[in-house]
C-alpha cells in the first residue's frame, strides 16, 4: 500500500507532501528556534544583551530610604535590521522516467534536492546562532568556554565542560539552562559516547548500559543532545531553545512542478526566511572539543 501511495504522489506529481516530509526530517536546528512569519523582505528586530538589571553604586534597589526617589534602570537593547534569504533547488525528471523509473529513484531525487535546501537553511542557523564562531565578540555577546581538554582523548571530561557551559548561561545572562539543548558534531558524539561507555562505564553503569541499548545520546545532565554534520569541528553549542533565536519565515518549505512539454517536468523546492539572534547570552560555545 505504501508503494502505491508513493507512486501516486510521484507520477501524479502531488509532490508537496513528499518534499515537506523529507524537509521536516532534515531540519535539525530550526526546531530549537522560535518561529514566526514576516511579510516583507526586511526585518527590524532587537537583540537583548543583558537580562537581570542591577543598580550602580551608590544607588541601590534594596533598603531604599523613605521618600527617596527610585533608581532608574534600563534594559540594554540593540536595534538590528536583517533581510530574508531565499534557498532554492530543482530536479528534472524526463517524461520517460516518469513512466518507467523505479519509485525509489524518483523519491531519491526529491530527497536529494530537499536536503540540499534544508542543509543550507541549517547551516545559516548555525552560523548566525554562533556568530560565525567569531568569539569572543563584543557585538554579538555570545558566551564561550574552553574545554578542560579535547574529548578525543577519552580521559578528559565532557560532563565538566557541559556543566561549565550551563553555569555560564546562568551567570552571564540569567537564563535557566534546565531546558538547554547541546549541538555536537558526529565526531564529538563518538568521543562523548566513548567517554560515557568505555572511560566511565563502571562509574555510571546506568548511563553506559542505556546508551549501548539506544545507540544515541538523547539526554545528559538534563540537556538534550543533537548530532549534526553542520556543527563546525572543534566546537559544541549549548543553547536555550525557543529563546536564543527566532526563524522568520517569509515562505515556508514549498515545491512546485514546472511542465516542459514533451520532455518532462521540473520539481522545484524553495524556502525564504532568516534567523535572528535575539538573545545572544542564551548561547554558549564550547571550544577545543577535538
Amino acid at each position: 500500500m505504501a508503494s502505491t501511495i508513493e507512486q501516486a504522489n510521484i507520477r501524479g506529481l502531488d509532490i508537496d507532501k513528499v518534499v515537506k516530509g523529507f524537509g521536516q526530517f532534515e531540519y535539525i536546528f530550526k526546531a530549537d528556534l522560535a518561529v514566526s512569519t514576516t511579510t516583507g523582505d526586511s526585518i527590524r528586530w532587537y537583540s537583548r544583551t543583558a537580562t537581570d538589571l542591577t543598580a550602580t553604586a551608590p544607588t541601590t534597589i534594596s533598603n531604599v530610604a523613605a521618600l527617596a526617589t527610585p533608581v532608574t534602570l534600563e534594559q540594554s537593547w540593540t536595534r538590528n535590521v536583517s533581510y530574508t534569504r531565499k534557498y532554492m533547488a530543482e530536479v528534472f525528471i524526463s517524461i520517460e522516467d516518469i513512466r518507467t523509473a523505479d519509485i525509489d529513484v524518483l523519491a531519491g531525487q526529491l530527497q536529494a534536492i530537499t536536503r540540499a535546501v534544508t542543509k543550507q537553511v541549517d547551516s545559516r542557523i548555525f552560523n548566525v546562532v554562533t556568530g560565525n564562531l567569531a568569539i569572543p565578540n563584543a557585538t554579538t555577546g555570545i558566551n564561550m568556554v574552553t574545554t578542560s581538554g579535547a574529548w578525543t582523548s577519552g580521559t578528559n571530561s565532557p560532563v565538566w565542560d557541559i556543566l561549565k557551559a550551563k553555569e555560564v548561561l546562568w551567570t552571564s545572562g540569567g537564563y535557566n539552562p534546565a531546558s538547554a539543548v547541546l549541538w555536537i558534531s558526529p565526531t564529538d558524539h563518538t568521543n562523548l559516547m566513548n567517554w560515557l561507555i568505555d572511560a566511565k562505564g563502571s562509574s555510571i553503569p546506568q548511563v553506559s548500559s542505556e546508551k549501548i541499548r539506544s545507540g544515541v545520546v538523547m539526554n545528559l545532565l538534563g540537556v538534550d543532545i543533537k548530532v549534526s554534520p553542520n556543527v563546525t569541528a572543534d566546537y559544541a553549542v549549548l543553547i536555550i531553545p525557543k529563546v536564543a533565536a527566532t526563524w522568520k519565515t517569509a515562505v515556508g518549505l514549498t515545491s512546485a512542478v514546472v511542465e516542459d512539454a514533451g520532455l518532462g517536468k521540473k520539481i522545484r523546492v524553495w524556502e525564504d526566511g532568516e534567523v535572528i539572534l535575539t538573545d545572544p547570552k542564551a548561547v554558549c560555545l564550547i571550544s577545543n572539543t577535538q
